[in-house]
Parts: structure tokens; sequence; C-alpha cells
């Protein structure tokens, strides 16, 4: 479809992509798009761009970024996957699939718009999109892919470890024959209020799309998270330079103020940086001092030192 206005104003964009219809009925996903004022201005092609996809109980509102990447001379593209903020429709169960390479029709989607004008990519995955991202370049290999961002992403179940071996068994089974069963879970609101503006943060965020108390998690969306987890741990391979950015340390809710916006609350850091090896042969590990979950947006000064890490990445793998 057309590109209208986004939510976010210009010069942010929207494009809705039509996707293949599920059980709940119509399905579409929406490519957010901002360019770079020189590319802006030179026409419809410029020779570099980011593809970046959002976590679970989120969205793409994190402009910080996008702004970085902008200014280094990159067009910035993000998706709204299927049934998360801009493309969740009312009869629609937010976040769930039952497989995490459901999603790869509208990656392929917004691939496809990217790879028409520009000559270099640059994937980036935050979270559950940081675990998504890289099965989608190993299965896919896309053109003109050059280079892969995750932003701590969850590659394994954080807990113990019972949880993660005999728990996800029954994981498994029970996602299988009761898909929409709720997961029981207790969720404090911390990080969330960590980050908005009319709490304790500094960002503007739709509390509809991203709720302080998150989503429901259903145990056939946590079973498909699982096998897409035992996928990557035997090894995969993303094909091009990738970067794992992280806390350098976790902190487990509800927490303390300082917890909450100077460490990973909702992910074992450790664990990323154990598992990160298995994406591939060319990966680069950095853990960032004082980072949050999502480290771009962090509190100063660790959120500069996650761009300088970003910057000094690129210069040495991708933008030579």
């Amino acid at each position: 479809e057309e590109e209208t206005t986004d939510v976010l104003g210009a010069p942010y964009t929207a494009r809705t992509l039509r996707l293949h219809d599920d059980d709940e009925g119509e399905v579409v996903a929406t490519l957010v798009t901002r360019r770079a004022e020189k590319n802006a201005a030179a026409g419809p092609c410029s020779p570099r761009a980011v593809l970046h996809v959002h976590g679970f109980a989120d969205y793409f509102f994190q402009t910080v970024a996008a702004e970085w990447w902008v200014a280094r001379g990159y067009d910035f593209y993000a998706l709204d996957l299927r049934k998360y903020g801009r493309s969740w429709l009312d009869h629609q169960t937010p976040t769930y699939v039952a497989d995490l390479t459901t999603y790869y029709e509208e990656l392929d989607a917004a691939h496809a718009i990217v790879a028409a004008d520009h000559d270099k990519i640059v994937m980036s995955g935050h979270s559950t999109g940081g675990l998504t991202v890289p099965l989608w370049l190993n299965d896919n290999r896309p053109a003109k892919v050059a280079g892969v961002v995750l932003n701590s992403p969850w590659l394994e179940l954080a807990g113990s470890l019972f949880q993660r071996t005999v728990g996800t068994q029954l994981i498994d089974r029970l996602g299988a024959l009761r898909p929409m069963r709720a997961l029981p879970r207790d969720v404090s609101g911390g990080y969330a209020r960590s980050l908005h503006r009319d709490h304790e943060g500094e960002w503007d965020f739709d509390l509809r799309w991203k709720p302080l108390e998150s989503f429901t998690v259903y145990f056939g969306w946590l079973r498909a998270v699982r096998r897409a987890h035992a996928r990557l741990h035997r090894g995969i391979e993303v094909g091009v330079p990738a970067l794992v950015l992280s806390s350098a340390r976790s902190g487990g809710e509800p927490g303390t103020a300082a917890d909450t916006t100077s460490s990973d609350v909702v992910l074992d850091v450790e664990q990323i940086r154990h598992w990160a090896p298995y994406l591939g042969r060319h990966v680069t590990i950095a853990q960032v001092e004082g980072a949050m979950h999502d480290v771009t947006l962090s509190r100063q000064p660790a959120r500069d030192a996650v761009f300088d890490e970003l910057g000094r990445w690129l210069d040495a793998y991708v933008d030579r």
C-alpha cells in the first residue's frame, strides 16, 4: 500500500503490508520508514539501509536509534510484526504465533522493499526479534544483507536448570495440546515504568501497544520460542558479521530503581554471552556497563557507549 505519515509524525512514514490470512482472519504487518536527509534529497535510491525488528510486548518507537542511523547516512526501516503495535487488529490475539518462522512472510516482504532501493542492508533485532532475525538469515540468506546487530537478543530461557530442561518438555507438550492456555506469571511493570516518561523514564510510547504489565504469554507461543532456542543452540550461520550488544549485568525484578535503570532486568546477560557464538563464525560481543534491556534506550552515559560500540563495529566490518 501507499506510504502515509506515521503515528510518530513526519518525517516518519508507514506502509501496511498485507499478509496471508490466518485462523483469526486478516493479517497485516507495518513497515515504518525514516530516510536520511541527504538520501531523501538525492532521490529514491541510496546505498545503505537498516531494517529493525522489535521484541515481545513492543513495537517501534525508538526514534533515538533511528536518528543515530540516519545521521550516519542510513535510511531507517522498522517492522511492526503481525499482531504487534501498528499491525495489531481488533480481532487478533496480540503477540501470538505458534511458530517464529511465521514471521518470515513479513520479513521477506519488508526486505524486498528495502532491497529494491538499497545496495547494503544491516538487519537489527531486539530481544525476541533478536532470536527471529538470525534464524531468518540462516534459513533464507537474503540478498544485500551486510551485517546484523542484535540488541539484547533472547537466546535462552532465563531461570533455573529445571525450567530449561524438564520445564521446557512440559511447555512443549502443553503448548501442543493447549496452545492458547495462558502461562501464569507475575510482571511488576518496573521495566516499562523505567522507560515511560509518565513514570520514571524519558521515552514516550503507547501504553496500549506496550503495556506496563506486558501481554499475556500463551503456552503455544512459549513453545515456539523454546523450539527456536533449541535450533539456535545446535548452531546456525547468519552468514554476515554480527554484533551482539547487551548490558554488562542482569538485575531481577522487582529490584531497586538503580537495578532497573542500569542493568537488564528481562534477560540473563551471561546467557547472551554464552550463546552468541552459536549465531555464526563472525560474532562480536559488546557488554555495556549501565545499559538497560533495550540498550538503545539506556540512561546516559551508557546510551552513548552503546552507539559508540555500534559505530566502531560498522567502521570495522560493514562500512569499509
